[in-house]
């Protein structure tokens, strides 16, 4: 592979882009001790909980060991704990009283991010840009037949 391929890589750009956003994210949340990756989860076990560890990990489009690597310093610092699901084999993740106040420190700071990024892209161009991103997603996730 060359230079050129790579620039046309979908991955590579993607990964790239992701890893500047995040680092923006990272550098506005650091009052807060969270991290990008950090309040996404807290931000969908929030909105949708509790949820299981495999449908945690299905709306993050994340394995479970994945998963699970980024759960433990949120567990660890008690922003969400595991509790037993209705079926004693399942373990629901929930978020704690002290995650819900660090995800409402965070939200204003995250807010702020955003603004930022739709500015610099203009509102058009970020909506379009989200609108891809999930159609990236349902690309990569879909079967080599359904793609035809």
């Amino acid at each position: 592979m060359d230079i050129e391929a790579l620039s046309n890589c979908t991955c590579f750009n993607l990964r790239k882009a992701s890893r500047a956003v995040t680092q923006m994210y990272d550098e506005a949340l650091k009052p807060t001790g969270l991290r990008a990756t950090q309040i996404s989860v807290l931000a969908m076990v929030a909105g949708e909980e509790p949820l299981t560890m495999t449908g945690l990990a299905n709306r993050l489009v994340m394995d479970r060991t994945t998963l699970t690597r980024n759960l433990k310093p949120l567990m660890a610092d008690g922003l969400i704990n595991n509790v037993p699901g209705p079926d004693k084999r399942q373990r629901l993740v929930q978020i704690t009283d002290r995650g819900r106040h660090r995800f409402d420190e965070a939200k204003p700071l995250w807010s702020d991010v955003q603004n930022r990024l739709a500015d610099a892209l203009g509102y058009g161009r970020w909506t379009g840009l989200l609108g891809h991103l999930d159609m990236a997603v349902e690309a990569a996730q879909a079967r080599d037949d359904d793609l035809s």
